[in-house]
Formats: C-alpha cells, structure tokens, sequence
C-alpha cells in the first residue's frame, strides 16, 4: 500500500495541472491561440532552463557506474532501433509513426524519475538516477529529434535532420548542462536562482498546455494507437529492460532508474515537441495523458514485484 501511495503521489500532481488546464479550455480561458504560445514557451525557453539545471547539477564523482549507464544507453538504442522497425509497419501515416514511437522510448524521467527514486532507495542513494538523468537526456532528445525529422513527410534529409538536433533548444540545453557540469563553470547565484526558478514554470506550463489540448473525444479516435503506445511503454519496454538489468546483476539503487528509465510514462516534453515538429500533436496529448494515469497501477505492479522476488 504505501508503493502505491507513493506512485500516487508522484503521478496525482501531473494530472491535477492537465485537468486544470482542460478545464480552463472548456470554459473558453485557454483558446487556441494562446495554448500554441504556451507549448512554444515551455519547447524553447522553459524545459530547456529546467533540463540544463537537472544536468549541471548533477554530482558526477559520486554517482557515476559504468555498468548501469552503458546498460541504458545501449539499451535505449536497441529498443529505439526496434521500434524504428516495428512502427511504420503498423501504423500508414508519418506524423502518427514519429509520435508512436517518441512515446514508446521516451520517458518523464527527470520529472518522474528523482521524487520515485528518492522514495524507494532515500536521498543518500538516488545518485546513480541523477546522473542517469544527465547521461541519457541528450541521447533520448537527439533519437526524439532523429524519429520526428525522419517522419516529418517526404525524403528524410541528413543535412536537415542535422540542422534540427543542433537547433533544437532541449538538445542544446542538456549538452550545456553537460559541459558547464565536467567543466565545473561556476554560475553566480543570482543567475542560477534565476535559471531554477525559469526551469520550475516548465512542468505546470506544459501539462496545463496539453490538458488544454485533450479531447475525450481522441481517445475513440486513437484507441489502437493508444492500446499500442500504453502498451508498449508501461508494460513490453519495462519488463523487457528491468529483466536484462536484473540479468546481468543491477540490484537495489542501481535497477531502480532501470525501471523508470523505461517504465516512467511518455515525457510531457514530447507533446510540444510534436507540435513543434509536424507530429500528430493530439495523438502525443493523448499518450502522455493515458501513460501518466495508468503509470499509477503500472509502477506499483513493477515496485510490488521487484520488492517481492527481492531485486529492489
């Protein structure tokens, strides 16, 4: 029971913000017009603040493992490179394809991931999820960046997919995190309070904006596409990777960002970013809504599970 008041908690808040913002737009205070700036502001100023904050933050020297973060790295590649695959033979058009497979691959990681983690392994051991977070945002945004440049429409452009991963502001921001991080560049008080603060406006923003964009009425109209991506990242991803982690020895604080490295629902930042990039933006709405209130059961089933059989 208390996984499962945790799991709530975590996930309750997130869907509060996109009922407000669902709500606000059937009373008519969020038209469209305005929830299109909205997306634009939490796309390109907003999460990048809040991505170069989780990143230069980080304590690289004490949480770095070698073995988790090759894991999921080649993990991530493996199971993009799968759904790349898969995807276009399921599903005919490409702005629904890019959207799919974001959703399936991308996870609210940096959003979901630290309060989760430091409920089930403590403050004092939630370092490896943290520096996860830092090691594997540029790759997810980058192959994020890859899967909608790839489906925009016609002949995909190396020279054009290039040009968007460089211009993309989430990209960007982490690779800053990055360096700013390792090359231990002190930022003045005033400024970092300021970037923490701008970084803060990213998750309420976005998931009001999203709310504002849901209709009930999508969820009839996507419901194979919903089945397919609920499914595909609540349940197939997770339990495929948490298995291969357990397999080659991840135990306790080093399986547990395994888990919601892979089992977390879809990013709230993929919705804008599908907007942003000619993908199906209602479909990815719809995903991050159905994943994020389903996660609930989801990571109390894999929490239940994996303190069972002992593995966390």
């Amino acid at each position: 029971m208390e996984n499962l008041i945790i799991a709530f908690n975590v996930v309750l808040p997130l869907m509060l913000c996109i009922m407000l913002g669902y709500f606000l737009s059937r009373i008519g205070m969020i038209r469209e017009e305005l929830r299109k700036g909205m997306n634009a502001l939490s796309f390109k100023v907003f999460l990048p603040f809040y991505l170069f904050n989780s990143v230069y933050t980080t304590d690289v020297s004490k949480s770095f493992n070698g073995k988790l973060m090759i894991f999921c790295c080649l993990a991530m590649l493996a199971w993009f490179g799968l759904l790349m695959y898969l995807i276009p033979r399921m599903e005919k058009e490409n702005p629904r394809r890019g959207v799919l497979i974001q959703a399936m691959f991308r996870s609210n990681f940096a959003l979901f991931g630290l309060p989760m983690a430091e409920s089930l392994c403590g403050a004092e051991r939630m370092g490896p999820t943290s520096l996860l977070i830092g090691v594997c945002v540029p790759l997810v945004n980058i192959l994020a960046v890859i899967t909608l440049e790839t489906f925009r429409g016609g002949k995909p452009s190396a020279k054009k997919m290039l040009i968007g991963i460089a211009k993309n502001p989430l990209i960007v921001s982490s690779l800053l995190g990055v360096v700013f991080n390792l090359l231990k560049i002190p930022l003045p008080s005033a400024v970092h309070k300021t970037v923490t603060d701008l970084g803060k406006v990213a998750t309420p923003l976005s998931l009001v904006a999203l709310g504002a964009s849901f209709t009930f009425a999508s969820a009839a109209t996507y419901r194979k596409h919903l089945l397919l991506g609920v499914g595909g990242k609540l349940v197939i991803c997770p339990l495929i990777m948490v298995t291969l982690g357990a397999l080659i020895g991840l135990r306790a604080e080093m399986l547990v960002p395994v888990l919601i490295f892979f089992g977390a629902p879809t990013a709230v930042s993929s919705f804008p970013m599908a907007q942003q990039m000619d993908g199906d933006g209602e479909l990815a709405a719809s995903l991050v809504v159905f994943t994020s209130a389903l996660s609930i059961l989801t990571i109390f089933l894999w929490v239940f599970v994996l303190k069972t059989i002992g593995l966390i």
